[in-house]
């Protein structure tokens, strides 16, 4: 998993929790990488797994909910660190359904080594979306972060639902509905 989903995920801890949070959740997890990243480096995604645990036990909320807080925060980074790429599109369902053949490929331009999840496209209009989301790192509650934080970007609204195609949600269908924008 590429460091900046660390870096920035510490950065978010620190924001909403305080350092001592971010300090403690990083003793507890014994982490190989001792809890220092690097924005370009790559880390194991087990550490990441540990990190939200231990938030999670800290905080008392769950680790779905801790996920649709980061995509929150994370989406910003997005619209600053690569506006150039996100003001290609002026409407959510074509900027969401140009993942798979358009941002990841940027992405992998940045990043080759990048695991990234995979969406197929099941269905498009241009108020309806459905695809489905594929990753053995079940992230499916950062992705809807992420997709909510699109709406909103584009002061548009959407109803999304979740069906889990995989109990362990790695592999997940969101059904998009655009209903204002």
């Amino acid at each position: 998993m590429k460091g900046i989903v660390f870096t920035e995920f510490l950065e978010l801890v620190e924001d909403k929790f305080g350092l001592d949070v971010v300090d403690k959740i990083i003793q507890q997890s014994n982490l190989p990488s001792q809890g220092v990243y690097t924005a370009i480096g790559t880390y194991n995604f087990s550490e990441m797994l540990s990190l939200l645990n231990h938030l999670s036990e800290h905080t008392q909320l769950s680790i779905d909910d801790l996920l649709l807080v980061y995509a929150e925060h994370f989406f910003s980074v997005l619209v600053t660190s690569y506006s150039g790429l996100i003001n290609m599109y002026s409407d959510p369902i074509e900027l969401l359904s140009s993942i798979e053949n358009h941002i990841h490929v940027e992405v992998k331009k940045i990043y080759p080594d990048a695991e990234l999840p995979t969406f197929e496209i099941q269905e498009k209009t241009t108020s309806k979306l459905v695809m489905i989301y594929k990753s053995s790192r079940a992230m499916y509650s950062f992705g809807l972060g992420l997709m909510r934080k699109t709406f909103e970007h584009f002061d548009a609204t959407a109803n999304i639902t979740m069906e889990k195609l995989m109990s362990d949600g790695t592999e997940v269908k969101f059904s998009i509905v655009k209903t204002n924008g």
